[in-house]
């Protein structure tokens, strides 16, 4: 089977595509052909090995991981003898798990994998482009902000994977939704259910008079000393980025006044937790509530060239690859 590795750190011309012997899938696994997958921008970090922090989980001098693709759309061609939630032909999605590997063909992935079955209303690269983006967001907003109904949450980076996530879980929980974004996106978020949207190449979001119960740092471009000028009493900040420079603002808020720093491990949830939110998912996708947002389609020959474009900074939701 066709993959995509890589052996050391450094800029997308290091991907390499190989060919690879195709898995077999243990008693407790399903063997998923592999029909698309994304770029996403901690895949790129985790290429790059930077900011060096991230080499303690991804290797000191060389990748401990060295296949990337985190999400992944797909038909489940064998399954293990003792699976019984999944059969031959079941069309799923979801993630490849802590370790990767779903820039290939063909992946195995355990039974109680985060994986369900693909929303109806939606293709491969639809559903795929869809995981990451709400499994991050959901979490971050529902159970570290409490979101609530008729809230006022600020998105800063609304309209990457997260952020764009972010602006219809904000909705879909019934809060009245403000994006920050760059003038290019401001339709686009103003789509995904925000009342409002702020041009940041124009506007600093903290000196147009608005308060707000939340705000959400999608891409780790604003900071708590910042937004705490703007949040209302009891006022939760939460970011995504995850920057060291965050960690003295979440202890000390802990303890000291009434607006809040947090952060959250999403990534590192059990797979139960995660599964649930999924089906969740799969759930609003059907019923139209939740859009994926795509903004580039590479075939996996062109992942270097998809990797360039995420490595910019600026994609709109997400950048798919198509595998097969």
């Amino acid at each position: 089977m066709k993959a995509v590795d890589y052996r050391k750190y450094g800029g997308p011309e290091v991907l390499q595509l190989i060919n690879a012997d195709k898995p077999v899938p243990k008693a407790n696994e399903v063997l998923v052909k592999i029909f698309a997958t994304t770029v996403t921008a901690t895949e790129c970090m985790f290429r790059q090995g930077k900011p060096l922090a991230t080499r303690l989980f991804v290797g000191l001098t060389k990748p401990k991981i060295m296949r990337l693709g985190e999400e992944l759309a797909g038909e489940i061609v064998t399954v293990g003898k003792e699976v019984t939630k999944f059969k031959t032909g079941d069309k799923v999605f979801g993630t490849a798990g802590p370790k990767f590997g779903a820039n290939a063909e063909h992946l195995c992935v355990p039974e109680d994998g985060v994986l369900v079955l693909k929303p109806n209303n939606m293709n491969y690269e639809e559903a795929a482009s869809s995981v990451d983006g709400f499994l991050t967001a959901l979490p971050f907003l529902r159970d570290k902000g409490i979101i609530q109904s008729g809230q006022k949450v600020l998105i800063y980076g609304s309209s990457g994977s997260v952020g764009s996530a972010a602006v219809q879980i904000a909705k879909y929980y019934g809060a009245e939704v403000t994006g920050v974004c760059s003038t290019s996106n401001l339709e686009m978020v103003k789509s995904l259910g925000a009342v409002n949207v702020i041009d940041y190449t124009k506007e600093d979001y903290t000196k147009l008079g608005l308060t707000y119960d939340i705000i959400f740092d999608a891409v780790g471009k604003t900071n708590f000393s910042k937004a705490k000028k703007v949040l209302n009493k009891n006022g939760v900040f939460l970011e995504s980025g995850i920057g060291l420079g965050i960690f003295p603002h979440v202890l000390w808020t802990s303890i000291f006044g009434s607006k809040k720093a947090k952060i959250a491990a999403t990534g590192l949830r059990p797979p139960a937790e995660r599964i649930k939110d999924l089906v969740l998912l799969k759930q609003l996708m059907e019923e139209g509530k939740i859009k994926p947002v795509i903004d580039k389609t590479y075939p996996m020959e062109k992942i270097v060239e998809a990797h360039r474009y995420v490595d910019k900074g600026h994609k709109k939701g997400n950048v798919v690859i198509k595998v097969q």
